[in-house]
């Protein structure tokens, strides 16, 4: 999927009014994410992204190279997750969770399928629960 469809796609799920909004909400969900993930899936994800779309994935990834433990994720919960996405997309915590939803559906499309799931099983139960029904429905456990 294309970086533009990527954005059409966000705007129309999370209802914001314009192309700026949504990639901002994009980029600050991936953002966001990639923190939550180990690095070595955010940069399997990132592969698989626009390169405009992959450029803060790959950020997060280049500086948590730099930390005491590369491989391993950021722990938080859902909402240190939306309150994170709400303050880079400058908007509040309601629309965070709407606009990470409409975030994971594009990804969901967007990624190789046994990427998704990787991803889906990386996440804590509260966050997942922003995943598609049916993704979201599976035991990753």
């Amino acid at each position: 999927m294309q970086h533009d469809e990527m954005i059409g796609k966000v705007q129309a799920l999370s209802r914001l009014p314009g192309r700026g909004p949504a990639e901002r909400a994009t980029q600050a969900v991936l953002t966001t994410l990639a923190e939550r993930l180990p690095s070595g899936l955010a940069d399997h994800m990132a592969a698989q992204l626009p390169p405009e779309l992959a450029a803060p994935v790959r950020q997060v990834t280049a500086s948590a190279a730099d930390g005491p433990s590369s491989a391993s994720a950021e722990r938080f919960d859902l909402a240190a997750f939306t309150g994170r996405i709400a303050g880079r997309a400058g908007t509040d915590e309601d629309a965070a969770v709407r606009e990470a939803a409409a975030v994971l559906e594009v990804l969901d499309a967007a990624l190789a399928p046994e990427l998704m799931e990787n991803v889906a099983g990386a996440l804590p139960a509260d966050i997942r629960e922003l995943l598609p029904a049916g993704r979201a429905a599976e035991d990753t456990d």
